[in-house]
């Protein structure tokens, strides 16, 4: 997954932001907050109607998981744009933002990760916390996103320790 981190990487330099809904607003995308959806239920979906891009985030979210899905979608976006324009029901739906079970899904979390988190912040954390959690927590982030950070500098060649399996069900409660 290294050339997702490369990608995530080049457009980092190239929108001159880590933040999610800077990124949106870079990529041209329409951002809507809905609260039609339970907190429980979808996370967020990302659509493109007319050569529109329209990211929908569950506006019944904490702000920390709002961010994170925006993210989420700007990643689907990003790289699986025919994907999503090619599909038959046109759009990326999320139930769970730490999906592990396709590609798309494995590719859009890692990219989000690596996004939202610098390789030198994660190793700070880890040296700083006494456990995983502390370290995740430590820079605002749901610990499975964490676990993704880790996996990604793993791939890299980097010297860390994941602690935890690649998450798919954390978000289902």
């Amino acid at each position: 997954m290294s050339f997702i981190h490369s990608e995530t990487e080049r457009i980092i330099k190239k929108h001159k932001t880590r933040n999610p809904y800077e990124l949106l607003n870079a990529i041209g995308a329409v951002t809507r907050i809905s609260n039609e959806y339970s907190k429980d239920g979808l996370k967020g979906y990302c659509i493109i109607l007319n050569r529109c891009m329209y990211p929908v985030i569950n506006g019944k979210l904490n702000e920390t998981d709002q961010k994170i899905a925006a993210g989420h979608e700007a990643a689907h976006l990003i790289l699986h744009k025919d994907q999503i324009r090619n599909s038959p029901a046109k759009a990326m739906r999320d139930f769970n933002l730490y999906d592990n079970s396709s590609l798309a899904e494995r590719e859009a979390n890692f990219f989000l990760a690596d996004f939202i988190i610098t390789d030198e912040e994660a190793l700070d954390a880890t040296m700083m916390a006494d456990d995983y959690f502390t370290a995740a927590s430590s820079l605002y982030i749901p610990a499975p996103l964490f676990a993704f950070k880790l996996y990604s500098m793993m791939q890299r060649g980097f010297e860390v320790r994941n602690p935890a399996e690649l998450n798919s069900r954390f978000l289902r409660r």
